[in-house]
């Protein structure tokens, strides 16, 4: 399922974190939730646990066991990096932006936003043609 591709840019990004696969427990275990008897039988779910930053990932995206075993470790890293950088890691910043657009306006902002929209609808009605009445 996963391509060689991205089994060989994962393993590159593992090694400029400094995980080593020695470092980490990796365990199969039976899944839980929707799905039935085939998720009951399989042990499928990868629970992984990296040593020295005592990070822990438990994955059960697919009922694949590879595909399972890739994004537990992607997961790894994506944490592992946010650990290391901090603030300048790309996932705080790609949820710093999204808390900064859910965030609720200021009382200007918004009067401000209100005033260049009913300049823009005055720019308009402008440029409309002579005896054109809607």
């Amino acid at each position: 399922m996963v391509s060689a591709h991205k089994k060989a840019a994962l393993q590159l990004r593992m090694q400029k974190l400094g995980i080593l696969d020695e470092d980490l427990v990796e365990r199969f275990i039976r899944g839980s939730g929707h799905g039935g008897q085939k998720i009951n039988k399989t042990s499928s779910c990868v629970y992984l646990r990296h040593g020295p930053t005592k990070i822990e990932i438990k994955c059960q995206e697919h009922r694949s066991r590879s595909m399972n075993r890739f994004l537990a470790r992607r997961e790894l890293c994506d944490q592992a990096e946010e650990i290391q950088l901090g603030e300048k890691s790309e996932r705080r910043q790609r949820i710093e932006k999204i808390r900064r657009q859910k965030r609720r306006r200021s009382r200007r902002q918004r009067q401000r936003d209100v005033g260049l929209k009913r300049q823009h609808g005055q720019k308009k009605t402008l440029r409309r043609r002579p005896g054109a009445d809607d």
